[in-house]
C-alpha cells in the first residue's frame, strides 16, 4: 500500500479503500493539547464509510478542549480528503485522514485552535497581503533500556551531528524521516543533536533533531503533531521510548522547537533585500515578535518545565533580543545563501529569522497563531518597530545581556503577560475571550512562580518533577 495519498474527492478515497483492501478508517485530530488523536471506523459497510466522509462524526468536545462546557459538548470531526495517508504501523492496512472540527452547525469550531489560526491568518493577509510560512526544528531525546555494556559510549552534550556507533539511534532517526516522507511530510534534515546522557545503570538518552521544509501554517502546525505520533511509533517499534520534554535533567541540553519564518509577498520571500540583508518588511516582523514574546510564551512553553529550559539555559533563549547567528538570542538570523543568490524573486525561504524560544509541549496552531498576529502588528505600526528592533538587536548577547528583558520566568508569569495583551489577540474576533481565559487559569493553576528557588535545592523533586513530563505532549 502506498503511504502518501492525492484525493481531490470522497470517490478516490472510496475507490482506494476498495483497492487495497483497506479494513479500516480512521478520523485523526489535533485538540488542545496538541497530541493526535484517532476515531476508527471498520471499512466493511461501504455505506457507513461514505456517509462517514460527508459529515464526519459526533465526539465529545468537552474532552477535547477545556474550553467546552460539558453541558454542549457535542462537536463533529470532518474529514479533509487532501490530507490522506496510509498508517505506516496497523497490523491491519488501515487509512488515516486528518479532520477539521465543526460546531453544530457544520462551520469551523469558533474555539478550535485550528481556526484560531486561519483566522490569524486572514488577517494578516488582508491587512498586509503577507503569507508566512514556517518550519519546526523538532529536537527530542531517544531513551534506551539500561545496557549490561555499553560500547562507544561519547561523551555527555558532546553529540551534535555525531555518527554512528556513537549516535546510538542513528537508523532509528532515520527511519523517522523515512517514515514522514512516505506519508507525505515533507523535511530538510535531521542529525544527532548536543544532549548525550549516560545513566549510572547503562541507559542512554541521546538528542536528536528532525527539521521539516517550509510549509503554510496551517500545514506546517499538523506536521509537528502527526510528527511526533510518528516519532513515538518508530520508537516503540524498536523497543525504545522518545521524550519532547523541554528539560529532561537540569545539567543538560533540553529540548526546544524553534520556528523559522518567512514572509511572502505576491509569491516572492520579503525575509531579505537584494544585497542578502534583512528587508524592513523582516525588521517590522521581527520587532512584533518582540513586543509579544512575553505573552507569546503561554502559547509556546505551556508548562512549569518550559521555563526550566530558559533558566539553566545551554544554548537556550533567555533574553528578549535578536542577533545574527547567536543562538542565545531570542531570534536568531541564521546564515543565508547569500553567495548563491541569482535576483532570486521565487518562494524560496532559504531566507528566514528562527523564533527560538518555544518547545513541543506547545499547541502549534495556537502557537503560529499569535506569531502571526505579533507578525501583522509588526507590519502595521512601522516605526514602532522598527525601532524596537533597533533598540533590542544585541551583538554579542553574553556582554549585553543586563539591558534586554528576560523571558518569563514561569507559567503565572505567562498568564500575566497574556492579561495585558489580550485585546490585541481577541481584536476582529481572532481569539475567542473563552480559550484566552481558559489558557491563563491553566497556567495560573501551575503555581510555579517561585518553582526555580523550590526546586533549586532539592534534587529529588527536581527529578520526580521533569519525569511526571517525561511523555507528556
Amino acid at each position: 500500500m502506498r503511504g502518501m495519498l492525492d484525493f481531490s474527492e470522497k470517490e478516490d478515497v472510496l475507490k482506494f479503500i476498495s483497492e487495497s483492501n483497506v479494513k479500516i478508517l480512521n478520523l485523526c485530530h489535533i485538540p488542545e493539547e496538541g497530541r493526535l488523536k484517532t476515531l476508527s471506523f471498520s471499512t466493511a459497510d461501504t455505506d457507513r464509510v461514505a456517509e462517514t466522509l460527508d459529515y464526519g462524526e459526533r465526539v465529545d468536545g468537552s474532552s477535547l478542549f477545556s474550553f467546552i462546557e460539558p453541558g454542549r459538548s457535542d462537536i463533529y470531526v470532518c474529514p479533509k480528503i487532501r490530507r490522506a495517508f496510509v498508517n505506516p504501523f496497523s497490523i491491519l492496512p488501515t487509512l488515516n485522514i486528518l479532520c477539521d472540527y465543526l460546531d453544530e452547525n457544520g462551520k469551523p469550531l469558533d474555539v478550535a485552535p485550528q481556526t484560531v489560526l486561519e483566522r490569524a491568518e486572514n488577517k494578516l493577509k488582508l491587512s498586509r497581503h503577507v503569507t508566512l510560512k514556517a518550519l519546526a526544528e523538532l529536537e527530542f531525546y531517544i531513551i534506551s533500556e539500561p545496557q549490561t555494556e555499553l560500547l562507544f559510549a561519547g561523551a555527555p552534550d558532546k553529540n551534535y551531528h555525531e555518527s554512528s556507533p556513537f549516535a546510538k539511534f542513528e537508523d532509528i532517526r532515520n527511519e523517522v524521516l523515512a517514515t514522514l516522507a512516505v506519508i507525505g511530510i515533507p523535511t530538510k534534515y535531521g542529525h544527532s543533536e548536543v544532549g548525550r546522557i549516560i545513566g549510572s545503570n547503562g541507559r542512554v538518552m541521546e538528542q536528536h533533531e528532525i527539521e521539516f521544509a517550509p510549509q503554510g501554517l496551517a500545514d506546517a502546525a499538523e506536521n509537528v503533531a502527526v510528527a511526533k505520533w510518528v516519532v513515538r511509533n518508530v520508537c516503540m517499534r524498536h523497543g525504545v521510548t522518545a521524550s519532547f520534554v523541554p528539560k529532561i535533567d537540569l545539567n543538560h541540553a533540553g529540548n526546544g522547537m524553534h520556528i523559522h519564518l518567512c514572509g511572502l509577498k505576491q509569491g516572492r520571500n520579503i525575509t531579505a533585500k537584494p544585497d542578502g540583508n534583512l528587508s524592513n518588511e523582516a525588521l517590522c516582523m521581527i520587532g512584533g515578535i518582540l513586543r509579544f514574546a512575553p505573552s507569546l510564551a503561554a502559547f509556546g512553553n505551556p508548562t512549569p518545565v518550559s521555563y526550566l529550559r530558559f533558566i539553566a539555559r545551554k544554548e537556550s533563549p533567555m533574553y528578549i533580543c535578536w542577533s545574527a547567528r547567536n543562538r542565545l538570542a531570542l531570534i536568531r538570523i541564521p546564515l543565508w545563501w547569500k553567495f548563491k543568490r541569482k535576483n532570486d524573486q521565487s518562494e524560496s525561504c532559504r531566507e528566514t529569522f528562527e523564533y527560538r524560544a518555544p518547545d513541543a509541549f506547545a499547541n502549534p496552531h495556537l502557537l503560529l497563531a499569535g506569531l502571526a498576529l505579533a507578525a501583522d502588528y509588526g507590519l502595521n505600526n512601522v516605526k514602532e518597530t522598527l525601532r524596537t528592533a533597533e533598540e533590542l538587536e544585541a551583538k554579542n548577547v553574553k556582554e549585553e545581556e543586563r539591558k534586554f528583558k528576560n523571558l518569563p520566568r514561569s507559567c503565572r508569569e505567562a498568564a500575566g503577560n497574556l492579561l495585558r495583551d489580550r485585546k490585541i489577540y481577541e481584536a476582529d474576533g481572532v481569539f475567542p475571550p473563552k480559550l484566552l481565559e481558559t489558557v491563563m487559569q491553566k497556567l495560573n493553576d501551575f503555581d510555579d512562580g517561585d518553582l526555580w528557588n523550590r526546586l533549586s535545592h532539592r534534587p529529588e523533586e527536581t527529578e520526580k518533577m521533569l519525569a511526571r513530563y517525561l511523555d507528556y505532549g
